[in-house]
């Protein structure tokens, strides 16, 4: 390709920080939209075993470079700074950008330099790709008539490799509020416990085999003390490899159940055994275009069909033309399977500070938004002052 003008650059990153970016690498023009660009990287992220990251940065050509698409890989720590993770994927930038300007003007200007690192292969890891997380905290606020506090709890400890994925999390929290009124004192309280321990073993770069077990307590939902273990086996129509941009996952997991209640049910039960089973199907992509995110999960119990729930979620982003794009987002939920709610049901207090789940047949929320942008295609230019 013959010597031409800087190219125009569209960085598909929502995550990243644009301003260190533009003052690192300001050697290429930065558009506003794809359809103006040269090269349009599309960077995506997913978590690893240790607590970090992988980002993907797939760099595709358009115009004179519409035959050439690279990808780079680059792993983050737990314990990367925002600082650092930016100038690692700045540096990747730096990278993938070598080929699609090396026959420019640009190239006379550059220089590249062997900061002669050591080799990032550990040659032994005596954590054996164990991980662990705690986390305390606390939160409190207050004025003359109100005040409210709360405290967390998490513990979690992973291990994730090519083969296998154990993941063991738990969580205790608090909250209490309290309300001066005319006619005195109003302080409500919500209590929650959670422990779990998923098990996965993977057969193949489509199949998946787990087991999910949970144990419970919440004032919210009237259990005093619930157990569930569920096996399951998962299917991907896509290569896991592929994850970044693109899944379709059918997960089925039938499992058993056993729930103790604060208080007696609707259905007259302070205990009960139960039998479920359920099917999930997620399907993700994202492109140049955009990005489709759709997720359904049905269940019911066994001893009665017509106990059952039907979630569906969906977020869509769309650039449809040039400055133009088109985004969605939005939830759907029919429950039919509220077997612990209170049958004394809940109190005025307790329904208008949301410390008890309420009888209800469906719920659900969304989102729409058009956008337009036009103007000026750069956006090269970084002025911190005032804020943004």
């Amino acid at each position: 390709m013959p010597a031409q003008v800087v190219p125009n650059v569209y960085l598909d990153c929502w995550f990243c920080d644009f301003d260190y970016i533009r003052t690192e690498i300001p050697y290429v023009n930065y558009v506003y939209d794809r359809a103006n660009a040269d090269i349009h990287i599309m960077i995506t992220r997913q978590h690893t075993g240790s607590g970090g990251r992988e980002y993907n940065l797939i760099f595709l050509g358009r115009g004179a470079f519409e035959s050439r698409r690279d990808t780079l890989s680059l792993t983050t720590l737990h314990n990367d700074t925002d600082d650092e993770i930016r100038r690692k994927l700045t540096h990747e930038i730096e990278i993938g950008l070598i080929p699609y300007i090396y026959n420019t003007d640009i190239m006379e200007d550059l220089s590249i330099a062997y900061e002669g690192k050591k080799d990032s292969i550990i040659a032994e890891d005596k954590w054996k790709f164990w991980f662990f997380r705690i986390n305390l905290s606390g939160y409190f606020n207050g004025e003359v008539t109100a005040s409210s506090y709360s405290f967390t709890n998490r513990f979690s400890a992973d291990r994730i490799t090519e083969n296998w994925k154990i993941r063991f999390s738990s969580r205790v929290s608090y909250e209490k509020d309290t309300y001066e009124i005319d006619e005195g004192t109003l302080s409500s309280s919500e209590s929650h416990k959670r422990v779990g321990l998923l098990v996965v073993r993977s057969l193949s770069n489509h199949w998946s085999v787990g087991m999910n077990n949970r144990f419970s307590s919440s004032t919210f939902d009237n259990i005093s003390s619930a157990f569930s273990t569920s096996p399951g086996i998962e299917y991907n129509f896509f290569p896991y490899s592929e994850s970044t941009t693109k899944e379709f996952r059918v997960l089925y997991e039938m499992g058993y159940e056993f729930d103790r209640y604060y208080q007696e049910t609707v259905f007259n039960k302070t205990d009960e055994q139960l039998f479920q089973e359920s099917l999930e199907i997620a399907f993700e992509t994202k492109n140049p275009w955009g990005r489709i995110d759709i997720f359904l999960r049905g269940s019911h119990y066994f001893h009665d069909l017509t106990k059952n729930h039907l979630s569906v979620y969906s977020e869509i982003s769309l650039r449809l033309f040039k400055g133009f794009s088109f985004y969605t987002e939005g939830g759907y939920s029919r429950i039919r399977d509220q077997l612990a709610l209170p049958r004394t049901g809940a109190t005025i207090d307790e329904i208008l500070l949301g410390r008890r789940e309420l009888e209800t047949q469906y719920s659900y929320w969304g989102e729409v938004g058009l956008e337009f942008s036009f103007g000026s295609i750069y956006n090269n230019v970084v002025n911190p002052r005032f804020g943004d």
